[in-house]
């Protein structure tokens, strides 16, 4: 299903039982070593590319991609030359 705009992904996320909705941007080439979350996330990249990875899978990752991570669920995160932007919902 395609998502048009902001407003569509938040109240959809909220209707899936989200509780908070952001838009995140990233600079240019940023590195985020793995680390985990208190929260379950449900995304949307809008803008750039960026590569996700989750145990010793990796997925590269652009404009319309989403993905999901489990509360507590160990990643790392790098991002393109031109940075990155994505709409992500937090199950807290």
């Amino acid at each position: 299903m395609t998502i048009l705009d902001f407003q569509t992904f938040e109240r959809q996320a909220l209707a899936e039982g989200f509780d908070e909705v952001l838009d995140r941007t990233w600079p240019p080439d940023a590195i985020v070593e793995s680390h985990t979350h208190p929260f379950s996330v449900k995304a949307r990249v809008v803008r750039g590319e960026m590569w996700l990875t989750i145990g010793s899978d990796t997925r590269h990752l652009q404009p319309g991609d989403e993905f999901t991570l489990a509360r507590d669920e160990p990643h790392a995160e790098l991002y393109g030359s031109a940075g990155a932007s994505y709409w992500v919902a937090r199950r807290n």
